[in-house]
């Protein structure tokens, strides 16, 4: 069996709002991903499936779940195509009410009024799997004014050509979703949660893909010996991942409510993580946390995650980070900017209750505030508890015998291995 993968990294679903870059790359990519990459993706398989290429057949086919034009090529070939979504179930089942929502006229939004009236808390409660969700904890895509936004028609475009694929693997395990999982296995013939990939990877006893590694930075890794001075549970673990940009006035909140909550801290704060590219902090603010505050550009944050010294992860709920973090058994202030990121957030939260939510408008009493009750108080004693249970469960699913490693064998031998 030759299986052809296709991935395009960071996941689609981040570049839908690269908004470090210049306002037309996203979309431009996103309608260039619609109209332009079949073709040179037929012919790859054409060369591929030539009697006079070296390399064997393509038999199959697993496509990041946010390029559909994989499943017109695949049943051109009439060969399998499975896509993959590297987001939650609850994002995903979000996404895919996209065509819904707007056929019902809920979405897009009728002006910007909309986004500040009250509107967004309109409940919906007809998704299948998902209870007490409001409009504004779905993917922000449903935040959209204009129909014809490309951003709005790559997401919907994706949801509607999915349930022409031959199956759909989520990045997540049964326990943790359930009930959404169980959903989608109504709405699709093949659901696949095969998730955590980490812990899947370290149970591999040669791992080929080590070795060329899969971050977007250079890591910094200083920090885990400064993370080696410090006592258990007691830092506070401060990313946005590598997309995420926010402005000059939430920086500073977040800085001084950190250093006001008198506890230690790790942030790592990229290069571009600041609209216009500034992110100076004021020496009156480093004075402040040069005894407990370490600031860096990036660092390797599973190994950060499962430091005896991290005590909670002040994050933007981006997926990998939230799942990283999972397996890691550290509870989340979750901080979402956008795409996905509210919905994870809502499930952490009020679902799996191993997270605090910091208002968008970000004020330095509140972070300060919430790192005590993570740190200090019940509340966050309690999450640290639920923490341990889901990073236990974790570990059970991708075991020999446990559910991600049984979905993973039966992906391949009910799906990749039949023949379409």
């Amino acid at each position: 069996m030759a299986c052809l993968t296709f991935d395009l990294r960071p996941s689609p679903m981040a570049f839908l709002h690269q908004i470090s870059t210049p306002p037309k790359t996203s979309p431009s990519l996103c309608e260039s991903i619609m109209t332009n990459f079949l073709a040179p993706f037929s012919d790859l398989l054409v060369k591929l499936n030539s009697p006079t290429s070296n390399n064997p057949p393509v038999t199959c086919i697993v496509s990041d779940g946010f390029m559909p034009f994989t499943i017109t090529a695949a049943q051109e070939f009439k060969i399998p195509v499975v896509m993959f979504f590297t987001i939650s179930a609850c994002s995903l089942m979000g996404c895919l009410q996209l065509p819904s929502l707007k056929d019902k006229g809920i979405i897009p939004l009728k002006d910007e009024s909309y986004l500040t009236n009250g509107y967004l808390d309109t409940i919906i409660d007809w998704i299948p799997g998902m209870r007490d969700i409001r409009l504004r904890d779905l993917p922000s895509f449903v935040r959209t004014i204009d129909p014809n936004d490309i951003l709005f028609r790559f997401v919907i475009d994706a949801a509607e050509r999915a349930p022409s694929a031959s199956g759909i693997i989520v990045h997540t395990f049964d326990e943790l979703e359930q009930e959404v999982l169980h959903a989608l296995s109504t709405m699709f013939p093949h659901v696949y949660a095969i998730g955590p990939l980490e812990p899947q990877l370290n149970h591999l006893s040669n791992d080929h893909l080590e070795s060329i590694g899969y971050g977007l930075w250079k890591e910094e890794t200083e920090c885990l010996n400064w993370l080696n001075s410090k006592a258990p549970n007691s830092v506070i673990y401060v990313s946005f991942g590598s997309i995420v940009v926010m402005t000059p006035s939430q920086l500073v909140e977040i800085g001084w409510g950190l250093a006001n909550s008198k506890h230690p801290f790790l942030w790592i704060i990229r290069p571009d993580l600041v609209e216009g590219g500034s992110t100076i902090l004021s020496l009156e603010f480093q004075e402040e946390i040069k005894e407990r505050g370490l600031i860096t550009s990036w660092c390797p944050q599973e190994e950060v995650l499962n430091h005896p010294s991290i005590g909670g992860f002040l994050t933007h709920s981006g997926w990998n980070s939230t799942i990283e973090s999972v397996c890691a058994r550290v509870p989340m202030l979750c901080l979402p900017f956008f795409s996905n990121q509210q919905t994870n957030c809502k499930y952490i939260c009020n679902e799996w209750a191993i997270g605090m939510e910091i208002d968008f408008d970000v004020k330095r009493e509140e972070v300060e505030k919430i790192v005590r009750e993570l740190l200090e108080g019940d509340k966050g004693k309690k999450m640290k508890k639920k923490a341990m249970e889901w990073k236990k469960l974790a570990e059970e699913a991708t075991g020999p015998l446990g559910s991600s490693s049984i979905n993973l064998k039966n992906l391949v031998s009910e799906v990749l291995l039949s023949k379409g």
